[in-house]
């Protein structure tokens, strides 16, 4: 049996997104503070980090500066003899100053590339600042590359991971959108299932053994392993985003004539539950079914909280904008780790996508989206909070002021979807609190000896 604590409110979650708006208004309304300024977020390049090891026969190639490729190769952690599948095709001063044809530049590069790296069968030109700067239009050099290089079976796409144009968690949403068109389209109406967002290989296996128990056996994963798996689509696909950052991914598949399952986002037990019962749903899985499918791991992710919960129970914590994974974080922690919420901040709200997880975030919280990081940091030191989840450039001043971080990317780069890791996302919020506790005592008992 599911206890009292980790039951929703009965919802609908497949209901369309109209009649889901509707009733959170009626329960109530938080008010959302719109803030713009200056940003301290890293942009959609850093996304390649992920999904190069999602996709194991792609490569990105930047089109950037040494600041790209410094930004790239630092988040990687990626040593200097490996052999990653992302590069940076370098912009210097005579492409800068148009004394270099930058066209001929990158099809010299991507050569080279090709005849190294003959594994290759997806490649994505990235674009960035300096490629937007001087106006490359990498679309066309997509479209010329692909012809030059068809009989070879490689396909060439482009997307952009400009810090102009996208944020971090971005650079995936961009990439996604790039492959859509690759996509295979079935005259069949079989009913199939998509479940969209970059996860790991284990999550994946995991989530695919539990929609098996429910009879849902049409299951496909977007993006694959490998990009001669792309999906096939039927005019009865329906999918259920995995990652809440797939803004403009779900309008595209949407106008592609797939279905959208909404539903909150499988972070702790109660999302995974409801994620699962709104596929469930979509798919007529009788509820006894759908019960033992889900009960075991269900019953295993409850007894992983047990001992995070004793240690986050009552602790405030404060959200910068970053990843847009904030928002569903945050309903985890409010929901079923008792933590007080003093802001949640987010670069960008989609209600279409997240209307069901404001639904369950506390009255009165703060919520902000978009950033002015001057008035966001007054915001935090008056709000003394005991943890905040932040960007890197940000965690370092605030641990100088005695506030303890988690830094956002580790939270994007961790396995934590599904009923598996809850107990492993939950001890990512614990161990700063830990930490902190420790450096405490330890200064305490430096203190000791020199009195």
């Amino acid at each position: 049996m599911i206890s009292n604590s980790l039951s929703f409110k009965k919802n609908n979650f497949n209901q369309v997104d109209n009649e889901v708006s509707k009733k959170n208004h009626l329960r109530k309304k938080i008010e959302i503070i719109k803030e713009s300024g200056q940003r301290e977020v890293f942009c959609g390049l850093t996304g390649i980090v992920w999904l190069h090891r999602k996709i194991k026969d792609a490569f990105f190639l930047v089109v950037g500066s040494r600041t790209c490729a410094h930004l790239i190769q630092s988040a990687a952690g990626v040593m200097i003899f490996a052999e990653p599948r992302f590069a940076t095709a370098i912009i210097d001063e005579k492409d800068l100053a148009g004394l270099a044809d930058a066209n001929e530049e990158l099809d010299r590069v991507v050569l080279q590339l090709i005849s190294r790296r003959p594994d290759i069968k997806i490649l994505f030109l990235v674009g960035s600042c300096p490629s937007e700067v001087i106006k490359l239009d990498l679309s066309r050099a997509a479209e010329r590359l692909s012809v030059n290089y068809k009989s070879k079976g490689i396909r060439i796409l482009n997307y952009s991971g400009s810090g102009i144009e996208t944020t971090f968690t971005e650079g995936e949403d961009a990439c996604l959108v790039s492959l859509i068109p690759e996509l295979r389209f079935s005259e069949s109406n079989e009913k199939k299932l998509l479940i969209v967002g970059t996860l790991a290989d284990i999550v994946e296996d995991q989530m695919r053994r539990v929609f098996n128990k429910m009879g849902i056996q049409n299951v496909d994963f977007f993006p694959p392993r490998k990009s001669d798996a792309l999906p096939e689509i039927t005019s009865n696909t329906h999918f259920l985003l995995a990652q809440p950052f797939l803004n403009q991914t779900s309008k595209s598949l949407e106008d592609f004539g797939l279905k959208r399952i909404s539903s909150i986002f499988p972070f702790g037990v109660e999302g995974c539950r409801e994620w699962y019962l709104a596929a469930a749903r979509a798919f007529d899985v009788p509820d006894k079914v759908f019960e033992n499918s889900v009960r075991s791991s269900l019953e295993r992710a409850v007894k992983s909280l047990e001992s995070k919960k004793q240690i986050l129970r009552g602790k405030r914590i404060f959200f910068f904008p970053d990843s847009q994974m904030e928002i569903p974080l945050a309903r985890f922690l409010f929901k079923e780790l008792e933590v007080e919420l003093l802001e949640v901040g987010t670069p960008y709200l989609n209600k279409k996508i997240l209307g069901c997880e404001i639904d369950f975030l506390p009255k009165g919280v703060n919520l902000s989206e978009g950033q002015n990081v001057d008035n966001q940091i007054e915001r935090c030191f008056e709000s003394n909070p005991d943890l905040v989840i932040c960007g890197l450039g940000l965690a370092n001043p605030l641990e100088a002021k005695g506030i303890s971080t988690k830094w956002a990317i580790e939270l994007v780069f961790s396995p934590i979807h599904g009923f598996e890791q809850v107990g492993d996302l939950a001890e990512l919020f614990v161990r700063p609190l830990l930490r902190a506790k420790k450096l405490s005592k330890l200064n305490n008992t430096k203190e000791e000896m020199y009195v």
